[in-house]
């Protein structure tokens, strides 16, 4: 239908006064369903907010009282640098936690690129995460500030600093919001426990030295940092407090001009996200008839029949499940941070890096849970003891194939920081005792107690199936050191006796050697339990 001339055509697109309120009410109308869905989501989030709020207001009263130290705009300067990276990583691992995240959801509204990305920017000023930040932030430019001109500089840098770290998180959830929303970017949502891991030893280790050698450390690196956004903007704060007016202009110069570069660059990364096809649209370019190919690359060296094809199902299900790449990460992780750190400050032992075996050899335990409901594939593979043993023994080869090699370089790299190479050959021993023992008690457990893994959430168990992960896991693990016994004894008798460190390096063919036939003798057990309660172990593994 025509309209009369003169008569305006009706808008195709919101003004941004009423986009922007729009977007804010769009985010805590999400906020508010998000909560209403179940009472436990509802109490995690108070929670999390009240232990957030707590922990914002004990480190605004350090900062508070961190005014006038002499090393304060270090202490500072690096708080926030943190807090920016940490803004930068966080949507990378957490990409489901606001959905607002996904500028796909809008793609259908008649929406352009910088009015969205202001309403956006705004509406993400509201959560918990905005709320420390700005805590923080405040608690920053109170520490550093002296005079009223510090004080007026104060107010722009807390802002232009809160909405750099918004930005930055905008425009790298952005960029990479096709590979979150994939399966390789839930992937990588697993590995934020690592993260954490990785980032509180660091913290930990970082605070000892400080604790030690005091505050004027951090100089060198602030003097850094404090020309980079949005650390520069708190550093603007210090320098007009010691009368640089010029170099405050300077670092207030770098924020705004991080915080225009974010903008622009995340607008252009939405206008490409929102007007390019993706997958999902497009046809495939190959043919979907294709030949079959057998193995390629690694997977042709292991070797045939039974054994080699287990070996390559276990070893995908440590790259592509999320799950088992979760738990392996872990362990690799935790595996070396805890010799290494200890090392590094110097309360370490190289008896410690025999932690590395122990992580690795967990994930013997509950080898059929991995395979959730799809056991039955294996289960109509195994008709006798022979058929179960070269499953586990298979199983366990792929196991060996990244322990074996991580173990023994945890190993050297522990006992080279200490410089304690005498007792290396000991440690590798022992280490390798101990992983035989491990995949020994796996096996057995793994047939006995069987568990499922919930595919999705976060759950690593089953409802009612808590109590047979903990007697797999922990039972195993005691019987592992049980059996490992001999060879801790025959270590601590060589250590104490005399002439006994002239010997010490039989340990390693020894603990070698008793670590191999133990993990046979278990495999050997565990085989004909396997083959005998399949139905059971199906039954158990589904649950998930």
């Amino acid at each position: 239908m025509s309209t009369r001339a003169g008569t305006p055509a009706p808008a195709t697109t919101a003004s941004a006064p009423g986009l922007v309120a729009t977007v804010v009410r769009l985010k805590l109308s999400l906020l508010r369903n998000g909560l209403r869905q179940s009472s436990g989501r509802r109490a995690a989030y108070v929670a999390s907010a009240v232990l957030t709020l707590l922990f914002a207001a004990l480190l605004l009263l350090g900062l508070i009282a961190l005014r006038g130290h002499a090393h304060a705009v270090s202490l500072v300067v690096l708080l926030v640098a943190v807090f920016g990276v940490g803004w930068a990583v966080m949507p990378l691992f957490f990409p489901s936690g606001d959905e607002t995240l996904d500028p796909t959801r809008l793609v259908m509204l008649p929406l352009r690129p910088l009015p969205l990305v202001r309403a956006l920017l705004v509406a993400s000023l509201v959560g918990i995460g905005p709320t420390l930040t700005l805590l923080i932030l405040a608690g920053s430019v109170v520490s550093v500030a002296h005079g009223a001109a510090a004080w007026t500089v104060g107010v722009l840098a807390v802002a232009l600093a809160l909405l750099v770290c918004v930005a930055l998180a905008r425009a790298v959830a952005t960029a990479n919001i096709r590979l979150l929303t994939s399966r390789k970017g839930r992937d990588l949502a697993v590995l934020s426990g690592l993260v954490i891991a990785v980032g509180v030893q660091v913290v930990n280790f970082g605070v000892q030295r400080l604790g030690t050698s005091g505050l004027g450390e951090l100089d060198p690196t602030a003097a850094v940092l404090r020309w980079l956004p949005p650390a520069s903007a708190v550093g603007a704060v210090d320098s007009v407090s010691e009368g640089d007016y010029g170099v405050a202009a300077a670092q207030l110069a770098v924020s705004a001009a991080a915080l225009a570069l974010l903008v622009t660059a995340w607008a252009r990364s939405m206008t490409r996200l929102m007007t390019s096809p993706d997958g999902s649209t497009l046809q495939a370019a190959e043919p979907v008839a294709q030949k079959r190919r057998g193995r390629a690359g690694p997977a042709r060296l292991l070797p045939g029949g039974r054994t080699g094809t287990v070996m390559e199902r276990s070893l995908r299900y440590v790259w592509r499940d999320p799950k088992t790449k979760a738990a392996w990460v872990t362990s690799l992780a935790i595996g070396l941070i805890v010799p290494v750190f200890n090392a590094l400050q110097g309360t370490g032992s190289v008896y410690f890096a025999c932690f590395a075996a122990g992580m690795l050899g967990i994930q013997m335990y509950n080898q059929f849970g991995q395979d959730t409901s799809a056991f039955w594939m294996v289960a109509m593979t195994i008709s006798s003891t022979r058929d179960a043993y070269e499953e586990l023994r298979a199983r366990a080869l792929a196991l060996l194939l990244i322990t074996l090699p991580y173990a023994t370089s945890v190993t050297v790299l522990t006992t080279a920081m200490l410089g304690d190479w005498a007792k290396l050959p000991e440690v590798l021993g022992l280490s390798l005792a101990l992983l035989g023992a491990m995949l020994a008690t796996g096996a057995w457990t793994s047939a006995r107690f069987p568990y499922s893994i919930p595919q999705e959430g976060y759950k690593n168990v089953a409802p009612g199936q808590a109590g047979l992960a903990w007697i797999a896991v922990f039972g195993g693990m005691v019987s592992a050191a049980l059996l490992c016994a001999p060879v801790i004894a025959v270590t601590i008798w060589l250590n104490v006796s005399e002439d006994g460190d002239a010997w010490t390096w039989l340990l390693l063919p020894g603990g070698s050697l008793y670590g191999a036939g133990v993990t046979l003798l278990g495999l050997r057990l565990a085989a004909p339990r396997t083959a005998a309660r399949l139905p059971e172990i199906l039954a158990a593994v589904s649950k998930g």
